[in-house]
C-alpha cells in the first residue's frame, strides 16, 4: 500500500508544482519492461510445436515396427511414444551407461548423423529371440559379442529403413546405419552443448520392456526446422492423399490376376463310370453345339460367348455382356 501523505507535505508538493522546481512528466510512473531469462547453455531452439510434430512422425513410425519386427522376431511386438524433449548433449551421453546399444545412423540428405539408442535388455531379448529362444534377457547384463552384434545390426538396419516412411512429408531421407556402439566414450558425434531433441519410445517384445531413445541434433534438423510444424504435415499429408492413393488403388487393381473360364457344359456320372474313362470315350453335355457358352470371371458368370479357334490356339467369341450384380 503506498504511503499516505500528511497536509503539510501536500502544500510543499503544490507549492514546488506551481514554481517549476518539480517536473510532472519526472513524477510518473516509468513502465518497466517484461525481462525474460535467458539461458545462454540451453538455448531454446526447439519449441513444443517443433516437439510435438516429431512425436507424430515417431507415432507413425511406431506403427511401422509394430507391423514388421514381428516378420523378423516370430512375437508380438508393443511400441509407444512415450516423450520428447529438449536438452544439450551433455546430458543426453552422461545418462547413457555400460555396456550400450547406441546406432550411429547417417540422416543423408541432411547433413550430420542422429542416435538410435535401445535399452540392453531389448538387445539381449531380439537375439535370444533370433537364434530360437523364448525371448528372454539375460539375467545380468554383459558385453555383446561379435556374432550378437551382427545380429543386432540386421534388426537395426531394418529399423533404420523404416525411418524413410515416416518422414516424407518432411523430407525424403535415405538413411544408412553406420555403426554400433557399446561404449559411451566412442559416441560423442557432435559438441557437448549443442541442442539436441530426444524422442523416447516404449518397445515391448513379448513380457521383455524397454526404452528406445532417438537423438536428433539440431544441427542436422537445422534445414527442414521451418516444415517440424503439425500445420505443415497435417496439409503436405491431406494433399497426398487426395492425390495418390486413389490412383495408386486404382493401379493395384488393374494388375490383380483374375481367373477366367469358359464352361461348354456340364454332365453328371458315377464315380465307377468316371474311373473307367479312357482315351475317345465320349461325355455328353447338358448343351447343344450352338449354344453359347458361359464365361466366368472367377466365380461369376460375366460374359456369353461362341468356341472357335484363333491361330493354333483354342479360342472364344464374347456375344454379350452379363451387367446383372
Amino acid at each position: 500500500m503506498a504511503d499516505v501523505l500528511s497536509q503539510s507535505e501536500i502544500d510543499n508538493l503544490l507549492k514546488a508544482l506551481s514554481s517549476g522546481e518539480v517536473d510532472v512528466d519526472e513524477m510518473k510512473d516509468v513502465e518497466e519492461k517484461p525481462v525474460k531469462n535467458y539461458d545462454f547453455a540451453r538455448p531454446s531452439k526447439f519449441s513444443k510445436e517443433h516437439l510435438r510434430t516429431l512425436e507424430i512422425i515417431f507415432e507413425h513410425y511406431g506403427r511401422l515396427l509394430s507391423t514388421n519386427l514381428p516378420v523378423y522376431l516370430r512375437k508380438n511386438i508393443q511400441v509407444e511414444v512415450v516423450n520428447s524433449e529438449a536438452v544439450t548433449y551433455s546430458e543426453f551421453a552422461n545418462s547413457l551407461s555400460n555396456p550400450m546399444l547406441l546406432g550411429v545412423i547417417n540422416f543423408a540428405p541432411l547433413k550430420g548423423n542422429i542416435l538410435l539408442e535401445m535399452a540392453t535388455n531389448i538387445g539381449y531379448a531380439m537375439v535370444d529371440r533370433m537364434l530360437g529362444g523364448l525371448g528372454e534377457p539375460l539375467a545380468k547384463a554383459r558385453e555383446f559379442s561379435e556374432i550378437e552384434l551382427l545380429i543386432i545390426e540386421r534388426l537395426l538396419t531394418v529399423c533404420v529403413n523404416l525411418l524413410r516412411e515416416p518422414w516424407k512429408n518432411v523430407v525424403q531421407l535415405t538413411p544408412r546405419l553406420e555403426r554400433i556402439e557399446t561404449n559411451s566414450q566412442f559416441a560423442q558425434i557432435i559438441s557437448p552443448s549443442e541442442m539436441i531433441a530426444i524422442v523416447t519410445i516404449n518397445l515391448k517384445i513379448g513380457d521383455v520392456e524397454g526404452l528406445m531413445n532417438v537423438c536428433l541434433p539440431y544441427i542436422t534438423l537445422d534445414l527442414v526446422m521451418d516444415k517440424l510444424n503439425t500445420k505443415f504435415w497435417y496439409s503436405s499429408q491431406q494433399e497426398k492423399e487426395e492425390i495418390s492413393y486413389s490412383g495408386m488403388v486404382e493401379n493395384l487393381l488393374e494388375k490383380a490376376p483374375i481367373p477366367v473360364k469358359a464352361v461348354l457344359g456340364h454332365s453328371s456320372f458315377s464315380i465307377s463310370d468316371f474311373a473307367g474313362l479312357r482315351v475317345g470315350d465320349i461325355i455328353r453335355l447338358d448343351t447343344k453345339v450352338e449354344d453359347e457358352l458361359g464365361i466366368y470371371v472367377g466365380s461369376i458368370k460375366k460374359f456369353t460367348a461362341l468356341p472357335g479357334v484363333s491361330g493354333d490356339d483354342y479360342a472364344v467369341r464374347i456375344t454379350s455382356i452379363i451387367r446383372e450384380e
